[in-house]
């Protein structure tokens, strides 16, 4: 069951899902100066401030049977920083990972009181050719760390990235009987490429 703006405020309350630094303002308001990061069915996240993607001309063949995904982009990739005077301008037809800004936990707890989530991309982005996440959406209970999103450019432009910029939604969902743990490789990760902090 998906959880509502209201339901995810609870479970931030409840320390049943962490988001640091925590989404605001809670709700619209006339006055406000920034927009409202809770859709009536998920939250807003925002871009970090760092870019890693693949070294040009790596004569590298990705082998899927061996795993260990996130030791091999570490050493086969660059990373460089944004700013709000230094955006990264996206090419068409490349990918890069980005992270996001906030930091997002997912704890075990008993009584089927555990959550799990799915990072979706924006759909007035999508219409500018901007995959945000693809084919891993699912951020499972117990995982802590910040969000890895895979960016790629399928449109005709050039898109620029700016650190704190909305770039994906959390979809937060419940989660049937309470779960054991089994982190993924990813656990805790805090650069884009999935190494920790």
């Amino acid at each position: 069951m998906i959880l509502s703006n209201v339901e995810i405020h609870r479970a931030l309350d409840e320390g049943r899902l962490v988001i640091e630094p925590q989404p605001s303002p809670r709700s619209p308001t006339a006055n406000a100066t920034d927009d409202c990061p809770y859709q009536t069915s998920s939250i807003d996240l925002r871009l970090a401030n760092e870019i890693s993607y693949f070294r040009e001309g790596l004569p590298l063949d990705i082998n899927l049977s061996r795993g260990g995904f996130a030791r091999l982009f570490g050493p086969m990739s660059e990373s460089v920083k944004i700013s709000e005077g230094q955006p990264f301008v996206l090419r068409p037809n490349h990918l890069v990972l980005g992270r996001t800004l906030e930091r997002v936990e997912l704890p075990i707890v008993a009584n089927g009181q555990s959550l799990a989530a799915r990072v979706e991309g924006k759909s007035s982005y999508a219409r500018c050719g901007l995959l945000v996440h693809f084919t891993a959406p699912t951020i499972h209970s117990g995982f802590a760390g910040t969000i890895t999103l895979e960016l790629i450019n399928l449109g005709p432009c050039n898109i620029s990235l700016y650190p704190g910029a909305p770039i994906c939604q959390l979809i937060v969902e419940t989660v049937l009987g309470t779960p054991f743990r089994n982190d993924s490789q990813f656990q805790g990760q805090g650069r884009p490429g999935g190494n920790a902090t």
